[in-house]
């Protein structure tokens, strides 16, 4: 059928299918009224724009829509071409020129060299050819065909499902690893909900100034249908169960960070998976009723340059972030179940954390204009189900969520399950933020997000699994104490590693078994003694078990590891039991500070000859006692 579009430039007449949705009619609308994008057209059903049509993934047919039927369409302000002839042709070249520069991540290049074709088997009813033709009933469909995703039950689509779907409406197709085009624009943008400052209007800068072209159009808020991470496998059940057994101990909730690898997702089509390896639990207060934690702060990014040093040398990278939400419930070995779909899934203030970290480690994406598209960086929640079982759920939020966090246009509210839009200051310019429910008439509804709407329209659901035959990577069979955990009577010490390389220091293989264990590796390479070449010779001991036991040979003639069995096997027993008590006494200091020592007062380490405050009790550098 044909549906007429009346905009600034005239009339259109698009034609679609009945099966088609509107994000595909006004991607082809895009192309006649050559509008940058399909989102950035604003379709309505009136002329005076108050019947908004913003149901991308319904088809024309459900909307009520007929053929023959008239609507109407313009461009956003933000969205509208430059008036600057000249700034306008050198733009897309700059960008272009630009995204070539771009280092994509490796399972991104791997998953461009894929058609992405979705094969199908010759069907023994329908199909009446021979075994080499093809039919409709058995031609390979592309990855993000509707009827497919419905049937496997895959809610969002995959990101390069997604590129690929944008890439059709240019007739690009297959492989699309090579070049990029020439002759058409970069395809995706992030959405940007801050006022620009380099407006070519004349006035001047905000928040002086402000005019159509700087300020950003009205947001209108809805399920985004791809994600950028599709699954999250843990390598192993015990990466879990230790993260478990401090809340076990404690009943205090923990946060943590996954360290792992992104892989290919077959069961998906052109899906990514996080596979993690092992969890990092940085310092924290630790509370019954969650944890406090200062993100964005020096020593959060310290500790975490630290775990990222260790998790590149094994071939990984951080790629998420857990937490848990558990409280006992009757009868014995049973969880409150507190997050479901009558309740919540994540808070506001859980979702505007996840929004910070994704917007602080962005995908590189050659085919965006800005060189950035979304985030592989995933939230995991430990919670009770409805079976009160515990139960691991994993998540994202949108982009429109890293935009509104990045122009600070939300705020969490004290109902967990909504996020408050901010108000306008003289420094802060809030568009109108909209939102479209279903009423109880089964008719689509567009809200005003002021004061607050659901957070639900911010989400998308990731699954999550554990393998039928786990291999990690990390895999000593002796665990070493996990960090930031004294408080329960787990210390990092040179006296905890001196006896738990003991066994080992004879014996290669032994050796290569206990080298296997993230914490461990976290406090050695924090200790600052092993050298690069140590450093790669233990990342390729966990990441080639094969060749582990030769690997480790060598390890033992270098010259930083000797040192550093040298300084265990100086330290005497009763320097260990300093060390115990040293710690005991840093923990205790840790939650109740003394008053900071004069900057001039210091003591030398008998051992090793560092300076340290004279407020410490042991040494920064060797971690033994003072006296």
């Amino acid at each position: 059928m044909i549906i007429r579009v009346r905009s600034p430039e005239g009339m259109h007449r698009v034609e679609v299918g009945l099966s088609d949705t509107l994000g595909e009619l006004l991607r082809k609308l895009a192309v006649e009224m050559k509008a940058p994008a399909a989102d950035a057209i604003v379709l309505t059903r009136d002329v005076r724009g108050q019947e908004l049509l913003a149901e991308f993934e319904q088809s024309v047919v459900s909307l009520g829509l007929k053929h023959g039927d008239m609507l109407f369409a313009s461009v956003a302000p933000s969205a509208r071409p430059s008036e600057e002839p000249a700034a306008e042709a050198a733009a897309p070249e700059a960008a272009r020129q630009s995204a070539m520069q771009v280092q994509q991540h490796a399972v991104d290049n791997e998953l461009e060299r894929d058609d992405g074709l979705i094969r199908r088997e010759r069907d023994r009813r329908m199909c009446k050819h021979g075994a080499n033709a093809m039919c409709e009933y058995c031609t390979p469909t592309e990855p993000y065909d509707a009827a497919y995703l419905q049937t496997h039950g895959i809610k969002h689509m995959s990101f390069q499902a997604y590129l690929r779907r944008v890439l059709a409406d240019h007739s690009i197709r297959g492989d699309i690893s090579g070049a990029l085009p020439t002759n058409m624009a970069l395809p995706l943008d992030e959405p940007e909900y801050r006022v620009k400052t380099a407006c070519v209007g004349s006035h001047a800068p905000w928040p002086a100034g402000i005019c159509s072209k700087c300020q950003p159009s009205a947001i209108t808020l809805q399920r985004q249908p791809f994600r950028m991470v599709d699954n999250v496998e843990f390598a192993s059940p015990d990466v879990v169960d230790r993260l478990l057994a401090f809340w076990r101990a404690s009943r205090c909730q923990r946060l943590g960070f996954l360290y792992g690898r992104y892989q290919r997702l077959r069961s998906v089509p052109l899906g990514v998976s996080a596979l993690v390896e092992a969890v990092y639990e940085p310092r924290q207060s630790r509370d019954q009723d969650g944890v406090h934690i200062d993100v964005g702060s020096a020593e959060l990014d310290a500790e975490l340059a630290r775990a990222d040093a260790v998790a590149a040398a094994c071939g990984m990278e951080l790629v998420g972030m857990v937490f848990t939400d558990l409280t006992p419930a009757e009868p014995a070995g049973k969880v409150l179940s507190r997050r479901h779909a009558d309740s919540y899934f994540l808070t506001s203030l859980e979702c505007r954390l996840a929004a910070f970290m994704q917007d602080r480690r962005p995908n590189a994406c050659r085919w965006a204009r800005g060189g950035r598209f979304g985030s592989k960086f995933v939230t995991c929640c430990v919670s009770g189900n409805l079976s009160g079982d515990i139960e691991v759920s994993a998540w994202q939020v949108s982009n429109s969520a890293m935009a509104m966090q990045r122009a600070d246009l939300a705020v969490p509210s004290s109902a967990p399950s909504k996020m408050c839009v901010q108000e306008p200051s003289p420094t802060r310019y809030v568009p109108d933020v909209f939102y479209r429910y279903t009423n109880e008439y089964n008719l689509p509804v567009t809200a005003s997000a002021k004061p607050a709407f659901p957070v639900e329209y911010l989400l998308v659901s990731l699954t999550q699994s554990f393998p039928l035959a786990p291999a990690p990577a990390f895999r000593s069979d002796t665990p070493f104490a996990i960090e930031n955990r004294e408080h329960v009577h787990a210390v990092q010490s040179l006296g905890a590693l001196k006896r738990h390389l003991a066994p080992a220091l004879g014996s290669s293989e032994r050796l290569s078994v206990l080298l296997a264990d993230f914490h461990l590796l976290v406090y050695l390479f924090g200790l600052g003694i092993l050298g690069e070449h140590e450093v790669a010779l233990i990342g390729r001991i966990v990441c080639e078990p094969m060749e582990a036991a030769q690997l480790a040979e060598e390890l033992m003639a270098a010259g930083g590891w000797q040192t550093l069995v040298l300084m265990l096997q100086e330290a005497s027993d009763s320097d260990l039991d300093a060390q115990h008590s040293a710690a005991g006494s840093d923990a205790a200091a840790a939650a109740n500070p003394a008053p900071p020592a004069p900057p001039s007062a210091t003591w030398a380490c008998r051992h090793c000859t560092f300076e340290n405050a004279a407020a410490n009790a042991s040494c920064e550098m060797c971690a033994l006692p003072r006296d």
